[in-house]
């Protein structure tokens, strides 16, 4: 290794179908010498399972014709794919793309293994600050990420007045009235 490979970083930059533009936005600020970039979407599994399930509740075990789970798997295979041409196009520099299968959460916190930095976008309410603002998958990476991670906001961060208002403290109970003392007899 040279001394150029010492200071080459690497950055896995999470692109997800409603977050994508910010995280590589993002990515696009680092510096284009000294950092290699890659690009990974995850695609669930989940609909050409539930698509062929319903076919198959629908026409019976031995339905005619083609199987839909197939087609949605040949849809999301393309759609990845334009994503991930889309966001290497915004980033405009070359890049690797790593497109995976499965849940979202784990096949990005696998990649990441080894990367020098991890790029994700905040997933959940979007309106104000705090930790709603990520979803189940967002919080499952930043938990368990084996590297550091840059955290976004996918649009316009919200204002620390959108912070919810310190909840009121609970009313004291009331001070415990001791029993008199008895008179003092000598």
């Amino acid at each position: 290794m040279n001394e150029q490979d010492d200071a080459t970083r690497s950055v896995l930059v999470w692109i997800g179908t409603r977050t994508w533009q910010a995280c590589v936005d993002a990515a696009r600020r680092l510096p284009a010498g000294s950092t290699r970039i890659t690009l990974i979407h995850v695609t669930e599994d989940d609909s050409p399972d539930a698509a062929r399930g319903a076919y198959l509740g629908l026409m019976g075990r031995r339905p005619p014709g083609p199987d839909p789970g197939d087609r949605i798997t040949e849809l999301e295979r393309h759609s990845a794919a334009e994503l991930l041409d889309a966001a290497a196009r915004r980033l405009g520099r070359p890049c690797g793309r790593i497109d995976r299968h499965g849940r979202p959460e784990r096949e990005v916190v696998a990649a990441a293994d080894g990367a020098d930095l991890l790029i994700v976008a905040r997933d959940g309410d979007q309106s104000r600050l705090g930790p709603k603002s990520l979803g189940k998958e967002a919080r499952f990476v930043v938990d368990h990420a084996p590297c550091p991670v840059l955290l976004i906001w996918p649009g316009a961060t919200p204002g620390v007045e959108s912070i919810p208002p310190k909840p009121p403290k609970p009313p004291k109970p009331p001070k415990a009235q001791k029993p008199p003392k008895p008179p003092h007899r000598p």
